[in-house]
């Protein structure tokens, strides 16, 4: 009789879901701040080393879009790790831990920051953090979160909405170039740093999107869109509306993220049924 005394690695041979990507969510990893996105580096390395004991693969940004675009196959209990706005905390906290752990993951980033990156009350990553990062680890990606489009106006999300000034609103052509200007620039600054093998993917900010957005980031490159929505991702997502599930929010336990993962799971079948 073999006694296994690991129950954790038995464990790790469950295939909870195949053909399907969670897609995590963070923002800000900080020891010193507190709010809604915002988790400590101790629960940030807990939720990945929990997710690893559960027996979750972690895949990089290119292994997904070739899932996406090809159908080319990935690993079990696949999971994408993607970050939101481009924090310096990135760089100081949570990149020594992706790295240490064999992680990938996406960072998007709101690539005005870079001209000023400390010149905010929470410090940006630098370009140079971002070339010494995609040099040393080329799992790590960065992909985009507009230029100058994170930002509202009368209280609504710039990238889906007219600006009015002096009393006008824009006309629908300067709308649309705007979002194609806005979003080309970013592609091109973050190109500048070799962000990426290719520059194709974006967040919305605020998760605020809709047909007319989408049809215009596409015009101007853009491949794939990330949301803000729950849920898991399989081939028939559409590209440009990827849900995420939101595990950098302090309420959110290491042994929770599988729970969350769960949920999605559970409500897709239920949404199919």
């Amino acid at each position: 009789m073999v006694v296994n005394f690991f129950p954790s690695l038995v464990r790790a041979n469950d295939v909870i879901y195949s053909n399907q990507v969670s897609v995590l969510v963070y923002h800000h990893i900080d020891d010193h701040t507190e709010g809604g996105v915002t988790i400590s580096t101790k629960l940030f390395e807990n939720q990945l080393e929990a997710l690893k004991r559960k027996g979750y693969q972690f895949i990089s940004l290119d292994q997904f879009k070739q899932f996406m675009s090809k159908g080319t196959g990935i690993p079990d209990n696949a999971i994408l790790v993607t970050f939101d706005d481009g924090y310096k905390s990135f760089y100081t906290n949570a990149y020594p831990i992706l790295k240490k752990m064999s992680v990938p993951a996406v960072n998007f980033v709101i690539t005005n920051k870079l001209e000023d990156p400390l010149g905010g009350q929470t410090p940006y990553l630098s370009g140079s953090e971002i070339i010494q990062m995609r040099k040393e680890y080329p799992d790590i990606d960065f992909q985009s979160h507009s230029d100058s489009m994170h930002a509202t106006r009368d209280g609504k999300p710039m990238l889906t909405n007219k600006i009015v000034k002096d009393g006008l609103a824009e006309t629908d052509d300067q709308f649309k170039q705007r979002v194609i200007n806005d979003t080309k620039t970013c592609t091109r600054k973050l190109n500048e740093l070799h962000g990426s093998q290719t520059e194709d993917a974006y967040a919305y900010p605020f998760g605020s999107y809709d047909n007319q957005t989408m049809e215009l980031l596409m015009q101007a490159g853009v491949q794939y869109g990330f949301t803000t929505k729950n849920g898991m991702v399989t081939r028939q997502t559409d590209p440009m509306q990827i849900p995420r599930i939101n595990a950098g929010s302090p309420y959110v336990r290491a042994k929770s993220v599988n729970n969350l993962i769960k949920q999605a799971l559970r409500h897709q079948l239920q949404t199919i049924h």
